[in-house]
């Protein structure tokens, strides 16, 4: 069965930085992308940053290019996101997901999911 875990969220001050890190199981690993969302209260989830497996092309919503870095580590069965010059903006649940294949940077499946990890951003 597919599993991805999350870590890595808490508080942090506006300008200040987190990494978050996703464990996945080895069967999904290698998918053909995976990627980083966020769902801020009252609002929908919205994708973050896509990486795709194979070449390591990434994607980024613009609201956070410059700021936040996606990257994988085949050999930890892991995804981060470098999260720096946060604002309160990025406050929201952050979720690791896995998919078949993507394109331009979006899925083209419904993927499997994490249980998020959350981040507060206070100004």
């Amino acid at each position: 069965q597919a599993q991805l875990k999350e870590s890595g969220g808490g508080s942090v001050q506006a300008g200040g930085s987190l990494r978050l890190s996703c464990v996945a199981s080895p069967d999904i690993i290698n998918r053909g992308c995976m990627g980083w969302f966020r769902q801020a209260p009252g609002k929908e989830r919205e994708r973050v940053a896509i990486i795709y497996s194979t070449s390591r092309t990434t994607f980024y919503d613009f609201s956070v290019k410059g700021r936040f870095t996606i990257s994988q580590d085949n050999v930890k069965n892991s995804v981060y996101l470098q999260m720096n010059f946060l604002q309160s903006e990025d406050t929201g649940t952050y979720y690791c997901a896995a998919f078949g294949a993507c394109s331009g940077g979006f899925p083209l499946d419904s993927g499997d999911w994490g249980q998020g990890t959350q981040v507060i951003v206070s100004s």
